[in-house]
């Protein structure tokens, strides 16, 4: 069996969602900070706590948001269950009429429900009527451990940007290097996925950029000096 790229797109998206937030999330507090302070400690003390707190969160809110989409999966296929004991032929009925709205004729339409409707009509269903099926399957563990890992990643980047970059560039170095980082992760996703690579580069340094910049706005605008 031929492996579709769709068949990776739910930890594509949790990896590549964590990556970014890491990179962005990290790199806008060492900004932040950066801008109200001249000294280093600060600014590393502070990504830090952002890395951690960030990992975190992105595992938990994953988790819990991702476990709340299988929970509405499972009650829909409990409640088609249900309907399938209870009223079988109209089920069938309405199976023939999805077929038959694809392009089927009403004769074919009809055997192809009934066929499939003998092997495994929850499937059946749950496929066709629902759109659930195993590669869109919610799973809340590999999308956690997905975005928390890829977060971890993706802040360490610009915490050890922080940690050795010269303190009177560290704005500038921080921009670059999270520019650079949000390019590389942009191509390695695009590739990944199958999709387009200057899209996806350029969707991802666009939105970074502006974080970036609000951050450090945020810094200058208050103009509390740390340290």
């Amino acid at each position: 069996m031929e492996d579709h790229f769709v068949n990776r797109s739910n930890w594509i998206r949790a990896a590549v969602l964590g990556a970014n937030d890491g990179i962005l999330s990290t790199a806008s507090i060492a900004i932040g900070v950066a801008a109200a302070s001249d000294i280093r400690n600060p600014i590393v003390l502070a990504s830090l706590a952002g890395l951690v707190a960030g990992a975190f969160s992105m595992a938990a809110g994953e988790y819990v948001s991702v476990s709340s989409q299988v929970d509405i999966e499972q009650a829909d296929l409990e409640r088609e269950k249900q309907e399938l004991e209870d009223m079988p032929e109209e089920e069938l009925q309405e199976l023939a009429e999805i077929y038959e709205g694809r392009g089927l004729n009403k004769e074919i339409a009809l055997e192809v429900a009934k066929q499939l409707t003998a092997h495994n009509a929850l499937e059946a269903h749950a496929r066709d009527e629902l759109g659930i099926n195993e590669i869109t399957k919610a799973n809340p563990l590999q999308a956690a451990i997905a975005s928390s890992a890829s977060f971890l990643v993706g802040g360490l980047l610009p915490l050890l940007v922080a940690i050795f970059m010269p303190i009177d560039y560290m704005i500038q170095a921080q921009y670059f290097f999270a520019i650079l980082f949000l390019i590389i992760l942009g191509a390695v996703s695009a590739k990944t996925g199958g999709s387009n690579i200057y899209k996806s580069v350029g969707r991802i340094t666009f939105w970074g950029t502006i974080a970036m910049v609000m951050t450090a706005l945020v810094g200058y605008w208050f103009g509390v000096k740390i340290g």
